[in-house]
């Protein structure tokens, strides 16, 4: 692993939180708003070393909440200058390993649904209520495998 260029970029890394981040905490408190009930932080499969943000496990509805920097984010990805060959693979990586577990999850029957951390928590509650609700309503769709969601 390269050396951060400064001290001040090692402790903001450091610092960097995996779970309870505040687009993941803004989803929750919209989706809980709206009746919906959760898992947080679970791998939805047994053994499964990746863990969604948000499991809906009876609709088997993963929900990741993907950071715009660590996950290559189309719209407002950076490119760093300092260490940018290492940083372009690491980030390359991270969405290999993200379409993996999609597919694998997928392959298992769940659907999994992909959130940028710029979108509004209000629009992607919304979009995830609808699939959850969908799933619930007919229990054959939660057995079949389908592709992820992610806009």
């Amino acid at each position: 692993m390269p050396r951060p260029k400064s001290a001040q970029t090692s402790e903001r890394f450091r610092r960097q939180r995996q779970r309870d981040t505040a687009p993941e905490l803004d989803l929750r408190r919209v989706l809980l708003r709206r009746g919906l009930r959760y898992r947080v932080d679970r791998a939805p499969i047994f053994g499964m070393r990746s863990r969604a943000d948000i499991v809906f496990g009876p609709s088997r509805v993963a929900v990741f909440v993907d950071g715009c920097f660590w996950h290559g984010c189309p719209v407002h990805s950076t490119k760093p200058s300092h260490n940018a060959v290492w940083w372009h693979e690491k980030i390359a990586a991270n969405r290999r390993r993200d379409a993996r577990v999609s597919a694998a999850l997928a392959a298992e029957g769940w659907l999994v649904v992909r959130v940028w951390e710029h979108e509004d928590a209000e629009t992607a509650a919304g979009r995830i209520a609808e699939l959850v609700r969908q799933r619930r309503s007919c229990p054959e769709l939660a057995k079949e495998a389908g592709p992820s969601q992610h806009s």
